[in-house]
């Protein structure tokens, strides 16, 4: 079993988006975001546009259910035995942030039962703007907001949408339904973001999520 990990997210020292998993180790990425966003829907996609290309597996929290697990193994997008679900019993943020042993665990159990793995996919239970994951638990993070939250979302800031590896401002489809100006939440994004990047989606469009699937190929390509 693994002690408490969690790090400080605004602690200085090496860049935390330059981080790399040590050789022979699954790259962890993280995805988080509020209630709603499209956390399940997206890792649901990654999986499908890179399962046949890429070793990868998913860690699913919720707070007293596994029903982002269950989704997941409905829809086919991976092997049932690819998927870890953790009910956290808390505060999303404290599985993924302030004592990650839970989370570290199911990994552990992930990779002794797919030792080729080349990713594994953790997805926070829903939260707030504040919930960011522990740099002791991934090595990458996305953060996911939508814009049925209003386009002043990106705006109100938080350290899921200032630092986070990639910001994705989701269904987009619904913006004109939600009186939502993308315009202006893309560029509330990339001002208060400071060059890190930003992209818009609709999974109604583009059900295969092509732009954060290519990411997440580059930084398996750079680790």
């Amino acid at each position: 079993m693994h002690g408490d990990h969690g790090l400080d997210p605004t602690a200085t020292g090496p860049d935390p988006h330059d981080a790399r998993p040590p050789a022979g180790r699954a790259v962890r990425l993280g995805v988080g975001g509020p209630v709603g966003s499209g956390k399940t829907a997206l890792v649901a996609a990654l999986c499908r546009a890179l399962g046949a290309e890429v070793e990868l597996a998913v860690v699913t929290n919720d707070i007293y259910t596994t029903e982002d697990a269950d989704f997941l193994r409905a829809a086919g997008v991976l092997a049932p035995e690819r998927i870890e679900a953790v009910q956290t019993g808390c505060c999303p943020h404290t599985a993924i942030r302030d004592d990650i042993t839970a989370n570290l665990d199911a990994v552990d159990r992930l990779t002794e039962r797919f030792p080729a793995l080349r990713l594994v996919i953790i997805e926070s239970g829903g939260d707030n703007l504040t919930a960011v994951f522990s740099r002791g638990l991934v090595d990458r993070q996305i953060f996911v907001v939508d814009v049925a939250g209003g386009d002043k979302v990106p705006r109100k800031g938080g350290p899921g949408v200032t630092t986070a590896d990639l910001l994705v401002i989701n269904k987009t489809d619904l913006a004109e339904r939600v009186g939502a100006d993308l315009d202006v939440m893309s560029g509330d994004a990339h001002r208060i973001r400071k060059g890190l990047p930003v992209t818009l989606q609709s999974l109604v469009d583009t059900p295969d999520a092509p732009a954060v699937a290519g990411w997440v190929r580059e930084q398996l390509t750079a680790t």
